[in-house]
């Protein structure tokens, strides 16, 4: 069974053609220069609607996480349990996503982690989150726990402010 597909809009075609190349693109505002993720038509911090399209980093840090067991599609049984964290970009934003590439006993709160793409069809791929090279250096101690997440995701606030 195949998994299920986001809709492509013209409001989201840009962030999923990025994904497509390996990509992480990002709304940002012209006019306030803040970072938006979900893609919309305006800014929700300023109202204006000259958007553009920037490519992110791609990194950012586990700000919280669930185990799912009992997922809400058949597609997804066969993966079980699947991590699902609000990871906090570098650039501000939280994205909703999967944990890929690690145990997932060993998924931690302040998590280095970096963008990797599924491809589920010829145009959507989805994103996805797995550990950086260096992340057991940053969970082996309490000191690189705590300097792994200040407590603030991605040095900003949930809206993307810094």
């Amino acid at each position: 069974m195949s998994k299920p597909l986001p809709r492509v809009s013209e409001v989201n075609r840009a962030f999923y053609e990025g994904a497509l190349k390996g990509e992480l693109r990002l709304q940002q505002c012209e006019a306030c220069r803040k970072w938006i993720y979900f893609p919309r038509v305006a800014c929700p911090h300023c109202l204006e609607d000259r958007l553009g399209w920037v490519t992110a980093s791609g990194r950012g840090s586990v700000y919280s996480f669930a185990l799912v067991h009992r997922p809400q599609h058949p597609s997804f049984n066969g993966k079980i349990p699947i991590v699902l964290a609000a990871v906090a970009l570098a650039e501000g934003p939280v994205i909703i996503s999967e944990i890929t590439g690690v145990d997932p006993t060993q998924v931690f709160i302040g998590m280095p982690v970096e963008a990797v793409w599924e491809q589920r069809s010829e145009e959507v791929a989805v994103v996805h989150f797995r550990p950086t090279a260096d992340w057991r250096s940053r969970a082996s101690s309490r000191e690189g726990r705590a300097a792994a997440f200040s407590g603030n995701p991605g040095g900003a606030g949930l809206s993307g402010e810094r």
